[in-house]
C-alpha cells in the first residue's frame, strides 16, 4: 500500500485558501491535502514585521513536519522562501505563476515596473473591492476559460484578507527578490506557467527553473495566470506525477 503525502498549498495575494478547493479535491486519496491562510487573511493572524521570512514560518509553524509545498504567485515566493529556511520540512516544490521577484529591476524585465505596483497600493486605498475586481480581471484575461477563472477567484477573494495584510502583502511583492538565493533550494521542483500570465511572464518562470538546480519548466497553453482553475483536471494530474517519482 502507498504512503499518504503530505501536500500544502499556498495561496496568491488578495485571494484565499477557497481557490485550492477544486484542485484540492482532485489530489486525494493519495495526497493528504493541507490549505492554510496566509498571514492576515481567514483566520490567520497577521505576522509582525510581515515579511516573506515571517509569512514562511508562520506557514512552516502550522504544517506537517514533512511535506510537499505548492505555491501560487505570492504564494509561490512564499513556498520558495520556506524551502530555503526549512529543507527538511519541505520535500518538492510546485511553483505555478510564480517568480523569484515581482517588481523589475536592472537585468530582471520580466516583471511588473514598481511604478504600477505602488499606484495599485494607492488604488487599493480608495476603493478595495474595485481594485481587487481589477486585479483578478488581469489573473484571467487571455485564459480560455477567463470567466470560470475570475469568478472563482472572485469568490475566494470577498473579505478574504484585512486592509493591512494586502497593503503589507503588496509590500512583500515590491522588495522580495529572492533571485540570488535559489542556487540553495535543492528541493526538486516544478515550475507551472500559463502561455498568457498577464501578471507573471513566462520568461520569469523560464528563468526561475532554469536558476533552481533541480527544476523542470512547463508551459501551459490557453492558460493565464491560474492553470489550476482554468485546468484543474491536467494540473492535478502533474502534480500527482511529480510528487509520486
Amino acid at each position: 500500500m502507498r504512503k499518504v503525502l503530505d501536500v500544502v498549498l499556498l495561496h496568491g495575494w488578495g485571494s484565499a485558501a477557497g481557490a485550492w478547493d477544486d484542485l484540492a479535491g482532485r489530489l486525494g486519496p493519495r495526497l493528504r491535502v493541507h490549505v492554510p491562510d496566509l498571514p492576515g487573511y481567514g483566520a490567520a493572524p497577521v505576522c509582525a514585521p510581515y515579511t516573506l521570512e515571517a509569512m514562511a514560518d508562520a506557514v512552516a509553524r502550522c504544517a506537517p513536519l514533512r511535506c510537499h509545498v505548492v505555491g501560487w504567485s505570492l504564494g509561490g515566493e512564499v513556498a520558495l522562501a520556506w524551502a530555503l529556511r526549512a529543507p527538511r520540512q519541505v520535500r518538492r516544490l510546485a511553483l505555478i505563476g510564480a517568480t523569484p521577484c515581482f517588481a523589475s529591476r536592472p537585468g530582471w524585465p520580466c516583471a511588473t515596473p514598481p511604478a504600477v505596483l505602488r499606484e495599485f497600493g494607492r488604488l487599493l486605498a480608495v476603493d478595495r473591492a474595485d481594485t481587487l475586481a481589477r486585479f483578478i480581471a488581469v489573473q484571467a484575461r487571455g485564459d480560455a476559460h477567463a470567466r470560470r477563472v475570475a469568478g472563482v477567484l472572485q469568490q475566494s477573494s470577498a473579505g478574504s484578507a484585512t486592509e493591512g495584510a494586502l497593503e503589507a502583502g503588496l509590500a512583500v511583492l515590491l522588495h522580495a527578490d529572492l533571485r540570488r538565493d535559489l542556487r540553495r533550494v535543492r528541493q526538486p521542483a516544478l515550475v507551472l506557467h500559463g502561455a498568457h500570465d498577464r501578471i507573471v511572464p513566462p520568461a520569469a518562470g523560464r528563468r526561475l527553473a532554469a536558476t533552481l538546480p533541480v527544476a523542470r519548466f512547463r508551459l501551459m497553453r490557453a492558460c493565464a495566470h491560474a492553470p489550476f482553475l482554468s485546468q484543474p483536471a491536467r494540473v492535478a494530474r502533474a502534480l500527482r506525477e511529480f510528487f509520486d517519482e
